[in-house]
């Protein structure tokens, strides 16, 4: 996790104004070490780094989770909600990639109190940006909890 700390430096700011792709690829090969993704896919997500305020929105993020910096005052009631953690009381599907290089996968009984209906899943052969890598497991999922609300 050094990069959410190099994040809360102006160091990290500057890094991430200089070179925002290479830091991004850099956390990409990190975050997921199994996935081979090519430039081609990289470039479709990229262009997002080339908007105005991207390295503003990062840097808020990374400082905001931490507290370094204040939240937006029109969503502090959500926040505080949010902060209490209530339990996620809908059908869910939680996912771990099996490679994930943030953190490993956890147990399902880790997280099983927060919630009132769910399914853990660990996938192999997915770092930590499942929906990308993985698209159909992630999809597959997604139809589950889809026809299940339709019966």
């Amino acid at each position: 996790l050094w990069y959410q700390y190099y994040f809360h430096s102006e160091r990290g700011r500057a890094g991430l104004e200089r070179d925002r792709r290479g830091v991004a690829r850099l956390l990409w090969e990190l975050w997921s070490p199994t996935w081979r993704f090519d430039d081609a896919t990289f470039e479709r997500s990229a262009q997002a780094f080339d908007n105005p305020d991207f390295v503003d929105v990062v840097i808020h993020s990374y400082r905001h989770r931490f507290n370094l910096v204040p939240g937006d005052p029109a969503y502090a009631d959500i926040e505080r909600r949010l902060a209490a953690q209530p339990v996620i009381t809908v059908p869910a599907i939680t996912f771990d990639g099996a490679d994930d290089g943030v953190r490993p996968p956890a147990k399902a009984e880790a997280q099983a109190a927060r919630f009132t209906q769910r399914e853990h899943r660990i996938v192999p052969g997915a770092g930590h940006n499942l929906p990308q890598e993985q698209p159909h497991e992630y999809v597959r999922a997604v139809m589950e909890l889809v026809r299940a609300a339709a019966r």
